[in-house]
């Protein structure tokens, strides 16, 4: 993946945070109060800095964890503790798509701060999902088609018409059938590479959108009771949620400069969106129906990227894999790691 993917992801998030506060700055409230016992700003600041400091140090941990496991030989990607972890990984991120992204946005288009007609006519977030899944698909499926055709191209020597001068020296001496089977051999290892880069900076994608929008929901709520249970919530949600990424990333093989800019991405996106929030805190009013329009289709958005991604390109990737069709053992393992992983991040759904 060249240098032009991050030069998407800077742009996404430069858009993200220059049309959210636009579209969340008009205030329309529509009659909800919170509790006034609980609503204190002063003392909702310092919880706030606590949250930006330890979700950052949290997040850090976690998507910087699987990518120096590469020293440890018992959690390198090739063992079967790796494949475990990776499996608890997927779990957090698919019951983050089911649990926590997918409810709020059914309860914020459907709240009663909105107009009866189209939003109560229609399940727009069901719908929204549903497109998102499909058109996450569409770039997984023609980001894949489009890298393996230049992967192959990069194989082939154009002036001879076959396998590249590297390639031909190291078969010189040998027959034509153990040849071809060498380059068969490189290109299937070369297709998955180039699915793991894909899956990589499209899951990628779709975190930064939905810690961006509860960076903000944080940042701007003054109800320091709501703030202390979302602070551990998302601490906890963050570490495990960057561990998948992070283990998608380690696979990708990607440089080190590539790896410390998505390690990077994704460990500010929270706490940047949390400063954000605090600088919007006087004209952003959650339950404004442009608020509420808003964050409900970004929500939707991204719940669809989510459960997509860990359902086929995480779960079904690796379950329907050759290591794990292997070992009936590792199978059952692994899925115990799933369900131990959606089930400790459904039970996060009590506070955030």
């Amino acid at each position: 993946m060249s240098d032009y993917n991050f030069k998407h992801i800077a742009i996404i998030f430069i858009l993200i945070s220059i049309f959210i506060p636009r579209v969340l700055s008009v205030v329309e409230d529509c009659g909800a109060q919170e509790d006034n016992s609980c609503v204190n700003k002063s003392k909702a600041l310092p919880l706030k800095i606590i949250a930006i400091v330890s979700i950052l140090i949290t997040s850090m941990i976690g998507v910087c964890l699987p990518l120096v496991t590469r020293s440890i030989p018992a959690l390198s990607p090739e063992r079967n503790l790796f494949v475990i972890v990776k499996a608890f990984a997927a779990g957090i991120i698919l019951a983050t798509g089911f649990m926590h992204v997918l409810p709020d946005s059914f309860d914020m288009l459907s709240s009663s701060c909105l107009k009866e007609n189209p939003w109560h006519k229609f399940p727009f977030t069901g719908f929204v999902a549903m497109l998102s899944a499909i058109v996450t698909m569409a770039i997984d499926s023609i980001a894949t088609s489009m890298y393996s055709k230049k992967h192959r191209a990069g194989l082939v020597n154009p002036e001879t018409g076959g396998a590249d001068q590297e390639m031909g020296a190291v078969n010189g001496g040998h027959s034509h059938h153990h040849h071809g089977s060498l380059s068969t051999k490189d290109g299937v290892e070369g297709t998955k590479l180039l699915r793991y880069r894909v899956i990589a900076m499209v899951l990628e994608l779709g975190i930064i959108v939905h810690s961006i929008v509860i960076g903000i929901s944080l940042g701007a709520s003054n109800n320091t009771c709501t703030i202390k249970g979302l602070v551990a919530a998302l601490c906890f949600h963050q570490m495990f949620e960057g561990m998948g990424l992070g283990g998608c990333i380690l696979q990708a093989e990607y440089k080190f400069l590539k790896k410390t800019l998505m390690a990077f991405f994704f460990a500010v996106t929270t706490p940047f969106g949390i400063a954000l929030g605090m600088a919007l805190s006087t004209t952003y009013e959650e339950t404004s129906p442009r608020a509420l329009i808003t964050v409900g289709l970004l929500n939707a958005s991204s719940a669809g990227l989510l459960i997509y991604m860990a359902l086929v390109d995480l779960l079904a990737a690796d379950f329907m894999g050759d290591k794990l069709q292997g070992s009936v053992k590792l199978q059952i393992k692994s899925y115990m790691a799933v369900l131990l992983g959606a089930g400790g991040m459904s039970l996060m759904a009590k506070w955030a």
